[in-house]
């Protein structure tokens, strides 16, 4: 009898030695770095999707941003992978309370990085670094002095010679155009390239994504909304250009006559109002410029908000709902809402003869984790749902190297535990940790 109860104990160790492995195995397919502890999390800030960016690698450098407790604009630098983080704590603010007002980044080809923060109607914040891969910015300066009052989602794209696209909404939710501007690397000047390319006409604005493929062409894609009301949010449209933003053309490759309005625009898909249908979502395009965009809204009849990825194979629009999500919700009203789920973040890879795609969220169903949905061939439905984290994250929303994964394949994922109280609210939280979580898909 002791040699059947040491036996049987043996087992159940060796058993628990088997799960902690299996445990330790799981967790060593990601690995975490972690910026600082002092992150502000009295709101979604920091962790807002429209971020553009949150992280970004240039030269083998990785270059973040984030509020820091004290609301103050803090940035960051390591070597790609590498542990140890250089931080900055510039000597500006950006009003935190207003989850809008969310900081992006990028990195020239000359090695400056640029920054925007602080922005929701109001005076365009927008500085430098000092010098080719400093920390350091200088003073707060315009970029071309017109129309940068009331600005709105600073996003910063890399054109392929180096230079910067950086596009805004000029206007207010329900009433604003969209805004480009391109900076020279070798002026190092910034110009207007567009000046309400996307009009709303008085009555409407759009929620755009952007994403540049590989050969340089812009591809753009929004939904209309008609009030401040979320409800209103409505259809999915899309342009592209081929010369830096200059002309624009459908995906046909009929020219659009500017500016775009909602009776001359391409619609890849109609949705109506009140569908659930939520804005400033992702989109990717690869390197053969195929395009891929992802959102959430109910198709008709449906009262649960699903995830969708739309794209467009040559021939034409496509959907593939992927439809697992069993709990419902409703959007409506305005400001920063607390929603059970987060936007969706979408990459995409060739997968042997096919392509497979990621769509990275966060759903109050699955504990609020870092989750990423993988289909290993996007025209079918065989949608399999991974945990990238064990805890939760709160309201948290995805955000990433997106120059990274573009060069390299490699997914980094900007962390960070957040609360979002509705409606603009301010929680009481401490202070959370700020990480990078690195992934990368299966050959």
């Amino acid at each position: 009898m002791k040699i059947l109860k040491i036996r049987k104990r043996l087992s159940y160790i060796l058993l628990g030695l088997l799960l902690i492995d299996s445990a330790y195995a799981i967790a060593q397919q990601n690995s975490l770095s972690t910026i600082t502890s002092n992150g502000w999390a009295n709101n979604s800030i920091n962790a807002v999707i429209f971020r553009k960016n949150s992280l970004v690698t240039f030269r083998g450098k990785q270059y973040a941003a984030y509020y820091d407790h004290e609301q103050f604009l803090t940035l960051a630098k390591r070597n790609s992978g590498g542990e140890n983080w250089i931080i900055e704590k510039t000597s500006y603010k950006g009003d935190a309370n207003d989850a809008h007002k969310s900081i992006s980044i990028m990195v020239d080809g000359a090695g400056f990085i640029h920054v925007a923060w602080g922005q929701h109607n109001n005076q365009l914040n927008y500085a430098k670094g000092i010098f080719s891969g400093s920390l350091k910015l200088g003073e707060k300066q315009d970029m071309v002095a017109k129309k940068e009052n009331r600005v709105s989602y600073p996003e910063f794209y890399k054109l392929s010679n180096g230079d910067l696209l950086f596009f805004y909404r000029d206007g207010g939710s329900g009433n604003g155009n969209l805004m480009i501007n391109r900076y020279s690397v070798k002026d190092k000047l910034w110009k207007r390239v567009q000046d309400g390319m996307i009009n709303g006409e008085g009555m409407r604005n759009a929620y755009w994504q952007v994403a540049i493929d590989q050969l340089g062409t812009i591809h753009l894609s929004w939904v209309w909304r008609e009030s401040p009301d979320v409800a209103s949010n409505h259809d999915l449209c899309y342009a592209r250009s081929k010369d830096g933003g200059i002309t624009w053309e459908k995906s046909t490759s009929e020219k659009y006559s500017l500016p775009i309005t909602a009776t001359n625009a391409e619609y890849a898909i109609k949705i109506p109002q009140g569908s659930e249908l939520i804005n400033q979502t992702s989109m990717f395009a690869d390197v053969g410029g195929r395009v891929f965009i992802a959102s959430y809204w109910c198709n008709t009849k449906d009262t649960i908000p699903q995830y969708h990825l739309i794209f467009n194979d040559g021939k034409g629009w496509a959907v593939n709902n992927l439809d697992f999500r069993k709990t419902t919700f409703s959007l409506s009203g305005s400001g920063t809402k607390k929603i059970p789920i987060s936007r969706p973040q979408i990459i995409t890879w060739k997968k042997a003869k096919h392509y497979a795609a990621g769509i990275i969220f966060r759903d109050e169903e699955r504990g609020s984790k870092v989750s990423i949905a993988i289909n290993e061939n996007i025209y079918g439905r065989q949608w399999v749902i991974k945990d990238l984290t064990n805890e939760s994250l709160g309201d948290w929303e995805p955000s990433y190297d997106t120059e990274l994964w573009k060069n390299k394949g490699i997914l980094n994922l900007f962390l960070q535990k957040v609360v979002q109280v509705d409606g603009e609210g301010r929680s009481k939280s401490e202070p959370t940790a700020v990480k990078v979580l690195e992934w990368k898909p299966e050959e």
